[in-house]
């Protein structure tokens, strides 16, 4: 029998343990004599923090509900055998659900499924805030008339009565099909007709510098082709054989001149009012042009004095009372003004006016001192070029800033009309009518309170050209006979829509065979004509 061994401790340990000993006695001691006192605290019911924060519960996570497949399941744990039969079947009943499984993901579905019952596991939705519905139901609807002959008619006042069934009397260009006339071969950007009061001269700029020259006096059987330093006549009939199809083809198309003026897209261009043969181009390939039409010569007035500067040129519009004071508005959000009688390497001045991309602008018809802009930076701002601010070698040197006003997205495009009314079109869906008081009342320096200058009209549009559609411009009637100020712009359903400076829609122009939007869109300066340009570089013409 084994005996049992005595284990000894050393001094060093039994001293160590009768420390441990008497110190938890001095604590017990201790809490006694607190309770007894009542300086004990009492136990929180909540565990305590380290730090003195206090942290909020986070919200329970939702759990995703994932599919439910066929789980496998432990043989062993089942007390089947590895080999037998049982287990076999077990395996092949677990392969054929499986493989069901999957087939069944594949199958298509043929009834109607709501996304909120089919969202991916993992991304929300919200059926009340739908953002696609915004979108959708602003698209274009082609040939969807939001504005005829009902409206024509329910009108009560007999001068608007009598101005909508003028306007909405115009007829779409009988000579030629819309879709025959292709003036420029890429999408139009810039469109406008010559000032001569007789002869409908359509002019057209496109995105790749071509500048497209169409005559709506022509007949169908004209075969040629506009001259600028001759007027076009119109040529009698003659006779053709039957079997001569394919000069039958050509005297059938319209007879179109097309010149490749700039390097890039043309983004503006107008008439000298000194001189109507002199057509002043701006393009984003950042430069000036003047055309003599009378010279048949094309000459450059402006460009960046290197030629690795790349400042692409938005607009351009001439001073009436100068005419040899020319206006460019850049995408870099900078206007210049030079004088065309100065040399060429004459240095230009510039205003940094906006931070953002300048699309438009406009100088007052009647006081050409104010200047009108639109940019991406979603305001409008109308300048007085009569006092600049800040010294010539400074870069903040500025006109003096009239009045502005803030949309709640970009604004696409200023346009003044001779009686001081602005027109914007702007990515908020709307058309805005802004007034200024005359400019007689305007001295140099003055400014107009916001809510002066707050728009007079809001016309609800739907100006979502995205991508392939030239941007919508509301473009007023220079000189109307009538001396009733109205203003055109396209409609994404294919129609022009014509409104008056007070709002009131005047007409809604369409007709067979346009088969695109017509973007952009022009009144002659004097008479009711109005032309309108596609993407697809033709135009459609209303007289």
């Amino acid at each position: 029998m084994a005996r049992k061994e005595t284990v000894s401790i050393s001094d060093y340990e039994a001293k160590r343990q009768a420390n441990i000993a008497e110190r938890n006695a001095l604590l017990k001691k201790l809490a006694v004599d607190a309770a007894s006192s009542g300086l004990a605290t009492k136990p929180s019911s909540k565990p305590s923090t380290n730090g003195t924060k206090t942290h909020k519960k986070r919200a329970p996570v939702k759990k995703v509900k994932e599919e439910l497949v066929p789980r496998r399941t432990s043989s062993r744990l089942a007390g089947l055998t590895a080999d037998s039969e049982v287990a076999k079947r077990k395996a092949d009943d677990e392969y054929e659900a499986m493989q069901e499984a999957a087939r069944a993901k594949r199958q298509r579905v043929s009834d109607d499924l709501n996304l909120s019952d089919v969202v991916v596991a993992g991304k929300e939705w919200d059926r009340s805030e739908n953002f696609l519905v915004d979108y959708v139901s602003r698209g274009a609807k082609p040939y969807e008339r939001t504005f005829g002959e009902s409206e024509v008619k329910e009108t009560s006042d007999k001068e608007l009565l009598a101005l909508r069934e003028k306007m909405s009397g115009l007829e779409l260009y009988e000579g030629f099909e819309p879709n025959q006339i292709k003036i420029t071969p890429e999408r139009i950007y810039s469109l406008g007709f010559h000032p001569h009061p007789e002869k409908p001269l359509v002019f057209a700029g496109d995105k790749l510098g071509n500048l497209g020259v169409f005559d709506a006096s022509q007949k169908t059987s004209s075969s040629r082709k506009f001259s600028p330093s001759k007027p076009i006549k119109s040529s009698s009939p003659s006779i053709k054989d039957e079997d001569d199809s394919d000069s039958d083809s050509e005297s059938s198309l319209p007879a179109i001149s097309s010149f490749h003026l700039h390097t890039r897209t043309i983004s503006s261009f107008a008439f000298s009012p000194a001189n109507p043969s002199h057509l002043y181009t701006t393009s984003y390939d950042s430069t000036l042009r003047l055309l003599d039409l009378t010279a048949s010569q094309s000459t450059q007035i402006h460009a960046p004095s290197s030629p690795s500067d790349d400042l692409p040129l938005s607009a351009l519009d001439i001073d009436p009372l100068s005419p040899s004071t020319i206006y460019f508005s850049r995408l870099d959000g900078h206007v210049g003004r030079l004088d065309t009688r100065t040399p060429t390497h004459h240095p230009i001045e510039t205003w940094a006016l906006s931070e953002k991309k300048i699309g438009g602008f406009s100088l007052h018809p009647s006081a050409p001192h104010l200047l009108a802009t639109a940019s991406l930076d979603r305001f409008l701002k109308v300048w007085d070029v009569r006092k600049i601010r800040g010294a010539a070698s400074t870069s903040w040197r500025l006109p003096h800033l009239v009045a502005e006003h803030e949309s709640r997205l970009s604004v696409s495009h200023a346009s003044f009309n001779s009686a001081g009314q602005i027109a914007t079109t702007s990515y908020d869906d709307t058309i805005k009518i802004h007034s200024l008081p005359p400019s007689s009342s305007l001295p140099a320096g003055s400014s107009l309170p916001d809510a002066q200058f707050a728009p007079s009209a809001i016309i609800k549009h739907n100006n979502q050209t995205g991508r392939w559609v030239t941007i919508l411009r509301a473009q007023w009637q220079r000189a109307p006979r009538d001396n009733v100020q109205r203003f055109v712009v396209g409609n994404m359903n294919r129609f022009v829509d014509v409104y008056t400076a007070d709002g009131q829609q005047l007409a809604q122009l369409g007709g067979e065979g346009i088969t695109a939007v017509p973007a952009v869109a022009m009144f002659h300066p004097e008479n009711d004509w109005i032309a309108a340009g596609t993407a697809s570089g033709k135009i459609c013409l209303w007289m």
